[in-house]
C-alpha cells in the first residue's frame, strides 16, 4: 500500500469515528494534560469501566508513565454482557477475572488509529494485538472502521478514536472484549 492511500484510509477512518464519539472524551483530546483513568473518571460514558478500574486495583498502573493504548468500553457496552455479570465482576473474590478482563482492553504502547489502519494493511486486512494480559485481539477494518474480535469471537467497534492523553491514547469501543 502506497502511503497517500493508508493517510486517506487513517483520515476516512477518523472521520467515520467521530460522529459516533463520546461527548466527554471526544471533547477532550485536545489537551494531554490528563492520565488515562483520568480522562476516563471525567467521562459520564465510563462510569462502569471506572467502577471496574477502582475494583480490579488498576487506577496506579494506569495512572502511570505508559504509554499504553486502552480500548475503552462505554456504560452501553457493559450493559450489553449477560444480566449479573458487571456485578458479579465487581465483587472482591473476582478480582482476578476483572483485571484479566479489563487489562485485555490495555495494548501496550501508542497505537493512534494511523497505526491500526497501517497495521491491518501491512498484515493483508488483519493485526493481531498481544494486550497486556498477554492474550490477542484481532483488528480489522469493516465498513471503514476498526473492529476488534476477541478470542471468543465477540466483536468491538471502534465508535471514536484517538483520545490523546499524557500517557497514551484512548479508542472508544461500543462492546467489551472477552479474553478465551
Amino acid at each position: 500500500m502506497t502511503a497517500p492511500f493508508l493517510r486517506r484510509a487513517a483520515l476516512a477512518l477518523a472521520a467515520l469515528a467521530l460522529p459516533f464519539a463520546t461527548p466527554a472524551l471526544a471533547n477532550h483530546h485536545e489537551g494531554h494534560d490528563k492520565t488515562i483513568v483520568e480522562a476516563a473518571v471525567a467521562s459520564p460514558d465510563h462510569t462502569t469501566l471506572v467502577a471496574a478500574v477502582k475494583a480490579a486495583g488498576l487506577v496506579d498502573t494506569l495512572n502511570g508513565a505508559g504509554p499504553f493504548t486502552v480500548f475503552a468500553p462505554t456504560n452501553a457496552a457493559f450493559a450489553k454482557l449477560p444480566a449479573g455479570t458487571v456485578d458479579t465482576l465487581l465483587k472482591p473474590e473476582n478480582k482476578g477475572t476483572l483485571t484479566k478482563v479489563l487489562t485485555y482492553h490495555v495494548v501496550p504502547g501508542k497505537i493512534t488509529a494511523a497505526d491500526a489502519v497501517a497495521a491491518i494493511n501491512a498484515g493483508g486486512g488483519k493485526a493481531v494485538l498481544t494486550t497486556v494480559a498477554g492474550a490477542k485481539l484481532t483488528a480489522t477494518l469493516e465498513g471503514g472502521k476498526v473492529v476488534l474480535t476477541d478470542e471468543k469471537g465477540g466483536k468491538a467497534t471502534v465508535i471514536a478514536a484517538d483520545m490523546m492523553e499524557k500517557n497514551g491514547v484512548i479508542h472508544v469501543t461500543d462492546a467489551v472484549s472477552l479474553p478465551g
